[in-house]
């Protein structure tokens, strides 16, 4: 499996807020081939490591009934998480987390962007981030999708540094890369004719399967709704989801993969 090695601003971790760990460790345990890793109680509050293979793809927290629904949730890599807060808050952003330290592992906070989407940062000490893409049971792609396309791309380029690379700007499709290339990381799309009523944006990762199909048969068998039945795309077969509890996901298997059969 590719090892990564994160770009500073660059998505490094992913983290799923659940009101119902157990239930999300067998879920995606069976779905990926995951397992889950308990870290100290007392250290960490009952966080989980989710691991493929040996290697850390994301974690997993449990949700406090605070009123946020469940969600997966994306965080982005800095070298001094505490100066990308406050510079998030000075051009727009709201500060949700303040940068915390977590006990040998790193210093994380979250914020949002001007849209009001959530974004995580995430400085790593101990534990630097996702170990392990572009494979199946892994992160394949980070995209965002918002409703302030321009000043969203502005705000992560001031913010976390972002180099950007427009692929399309077309009234049908806006859509900006962080990265070039094989050097591509993340995307955002202008989505604003596309996002639910009341939802200022979202980010989302991708989890690489080797046959959608298959997997969104198996996911309904074990509690997941179909948000998005599969499709061929430009970008190789896609589906969206939700868990049991509601978090949404999408799965790809990108037009280079080997096709199953």
């Amino acid at each position: 499996m590719p090892a990564r090695v994160p770009m500073t601003g660059g998505p490094c971790w992913v983290d799923l807020l659940t009101s119902d760990p157990s239930r999300a460790a067998q879920f995606y345990g069976e779905l990926f081939g995951w397992t889950a890793e308990h870290g100290d109680a007392e250290k960490y509050g009952g966080y989980m490591t989710f691991r493929k293979d040996g290697k850390m793809v994301g974690g997993c927290m449990r949700n406090d009934g605070s009123g946020v629904p469940d969600t997966w949730s994306v965080y982005l890599a800095s070298d001094d998480a505490r100066a990308t807060v406050e510079r998030a808050a000075e051009l727009g952003g709201t500060v949700i987390v303040p940068a915390m330290d977590v006990p040998e592992q790193g210093v994380m906070a979250m914020v949002t962007d001007p849209s009001g989407t959530a974004v995580g940062v995430w400085q790593g000490a101990e534990n630097p981030g996702i170990q392990v893409v572009a494979e199946a049971g892994t992160p394949n792609w980070f995209e965002l999708h918002t409703r302030d396309y321009q000043r969203t791309l502005r705000f992560y380029e001031d913010v976390f540094g972002w180099q950007t690379s427009v692929v399309s700007d077309t009234d049908d499709f806006r859509y900006t890369t962080l990265g070039e290339g094989r050097a591509q990381q993340a995307g955002v799309m202008d989505a604003a004719a596309m996002l639910p009523e009341g939802v200022p944006g979202l980010w989302g990762v991708y989890w690489g399967v080797e046959d959608p199909d298959a997997f969104v048969e198996k996911a309904q068998s074990l509690g997941a709704t179909v948000l998005h039945e599969p499709e061929d795309t430009p970008y190789g077969r896609l589906a969206t989801l939700a868990d049991p509890t509601g978090a949404m996901f999408r799965v790809i298997r990108p037009p280079f993969a080997p096709q199953p059969g």
